[in-house]
């Protein structure tokens, strides 16, 4: 027997993740509107949720991530990789690599071309300025009032200084912003943080306005399934402290649990393929075969070289001296190595000249390590990241059973297309490129992974990428966007359920094709017009 919440909700917004923060934040600004924003995670009252380097600590941590792996993947020679979510309000905001970055104005006008009116990029560039406190101020380009606040890293390395001048080598231009619609180029990431101090969703959106008294925050709440009563979305049944709890919405009932969580709190509530629910054991409600299929991500090959005569994090994080030092000038002036986001330099570039536009992005730390909460390596290494950014593998995210606390079996299908195996040969080849040339010469870079011994063949590079390729924790597509004709549209251009009235999908997981770059800022702006028409069509 259920419990019911005390209060009346217009607003029923399930995930306090980069989306729902934001989407709560709006939806509350009407005094006459009540609010219940549910998060299954907790608070973030822990140190390494707001020093940036915290990512180091926080990933692979069962206080901060969910902890999901996928299943073993053929296209990565049959390994399981961790697949990191943030547990608390912020979501993976609160973990995440802190990058500012859009994508391509073309992947956005690609959505408007597929039948999504209002999803090109003149559209959706109102949305991310409106967002945006940005420390170039305003322009045609940038917002300033938001509270989204970007800022510019705060120290610089002589490795990745030489590795720009490389890629600079190769014909590729530079760039002091990213995000004007066309990221093709060599720059330093523009990062979500403020003064040091990494900048959330929850930070920016959520804790400045959770005084609102028509505004209710629920913390270390399992949704266990959406309450649909004559095909309308009324409501959720949660669990928290051993309880039983029903909440009732008057107005409609949001998801913002993401791509993995919003397809399996849709699938519980029997909302999905009836094939796999039926297999899970679940009553269908609605069949809606889209419902956790096409799962989106990038892959990365992380390439590391040893390095020599220049300094790395890895020698410095080994040096009890030198660690000290770092503790102390961040403690001081906010500065140094604990501000580093996991990546600073990034490169936008085409694995093939054929290309119509940049392609692969890489990712270059000057660090490295065997993976994510592991130690980092005791030699001097950089670490050169290429990750296919339009990659046309297809995942899934299938719930197990009913239950909301086991883990939906995660199936990306890395690598499943000629096409990607492809790109992520030609990225390696582009790697080795990169670090042969002249401007790094001095640094007598020395190939770790994946290794010399690789040839250059198409075989031996793809095998390579199987076993070196790794997510980079951009997952998008799962309940996607589509016009009624596309049978595998979950949602419609206004983020509302096709099916089922009174329930919308705000979250990454709404994306029909992944965006050129990293997804969190995506996602916020998908939370920020979705919240923009939940508004405007209540009136």
């Amino acid at each position: 027997m259920a419990t019911r919440l005390e209060g009346d909700f217009d607003y029923i917004v399930v995930g306090a993740g980069t989306a729902g923060c934001i989407v709560a934040n709006r939806l509350s600004a009407d005094s006459g509107k009540r609010v219940l924003l549910l998060e299954a995670g907790g608070n973030d009252n822990w140190i390494w949720f707001h020093i940036p380097v915290g990512y180091l600590f926080a990933i692979g941590n069962p206080r901060s991530d969910w902890m999901f792996r996928t299943e073993p993947e053929p296209g990565l020679n049959g390994r399981s990789l961790a697949y990191p979510r943030g547990k608390v309000i912020g979501g993976s905001s609160a973990i995440n690599a802190m990058i500012s970055m859009r994508g391509q104005a073309a992947d956005y006008d690609h959505w408007r071309q597929l039948g999504l009116a209002g999803w090109g990029y003149d559209d959706v560039l109102p949305a991310f300025k409106n967002l945006e406190d940005h420390f170039l101020g305003a322009s045609e380009h940038h917002g300033s009032s938001g509270g989204w606040r970007i800022e510019a890293p705060r120290l610089s390395w002589p490795v990745l200084d030489a590795v720009g001048d490389a890629a600079a080598e190769m014909g590729i231009r530079r760039t002091d912003d990213f995000n004007t619609g066309d990221n093709e180029g060599i720059g330093y990431f523009h990062v979500n943080q403020k003064r040091g101090r990494r900048w959330s969703s929850a930070r920016g959106f959520l804790k400045p306005v959770l005084h609102r008294a028509n505004l209710r925050l629920e913390t270390n709440v399992m949704v266990d399934r959406l309450i649909i009563e004559q095909g309308r979305a009324v409501g959720v049944r949660f669990s928290q402290n051993g309880e039983v709890v029903e909440a009732r919405a008057r107005g409609e009932v949001v998801l913002c649990a993401g791509a993995i969580g919003s397809p399996h709190l849709l699938q519980r509530s029997g909302i999905g393929p009836a094939e796999w629910l039926a297999q899970a054991g679940i009553d269908v409600t609605l069949d809606r075969p889209g419902v956790g299929r096409n799962l989106q991500d990038h892959l990365q090959q992380r390439a590391i070289y040893k390095v020599s005569g220049v300094r790395t994090l890895n020698e410095t994080y080994h040096s009890l001296l030198r660690r000290g030092w770092m503790g102390i000038d961040y403690a001081l002036r906010r500065r140094g190595p604990l501000t580093m986001a996991p990546s600073q330099l990034g490169i936008f570039t085409r694995s093939d000249p054929h290309r119509e536009r940049a392609n692969i992005q890489f990712h270059v730390q000057p660090l490295s390590l065997d993976k994510f909460g592991d130690p980092l390596h005791r030699f001097p290494a950089i670490t050169v990241s290429a990750c296919n950014l339009q990659p046309t593998s297809r995942g899934t995210i299938r719930t197990r059973s009913g239950k909301p606390e086991e883990a939906p079996e995660i199936a990306p299908h890395y690598l499943s297309t000629d096409e990607d195996r492809q790109v992520a040969a030609d990225a390696i080849r582009t790697t080795r490129k990169l670090m042969q040339q002249q401007a790094l010469a001095a640094y007598h870079p020395e190939e770790y992974l994946p290794g010399p011994s690789v040839g250059d063949d198409a075989v031996s590079l793809a095998k390579a990428a199987g076993d070196i390729g790794t997510t980079i924790f951009h997952p998008v597509g799962t309940a996607k966007m589509g016009t009624a004709s596309d049978p595998m549209a979950v949602v419609d251009e206004r983020l509302r359920f096709y099916g089922i009235a009174g329930l919308r999908v705000v979250d990454a997981s709404v994306m029909p094709t992944i965006t050129s770059g990293n997804t969190n800022t995506p996602t916020a702006m998908i939370a920020e017009k979705g919240a923009s028409m939940i508004i405007t069509d209540s009136r």
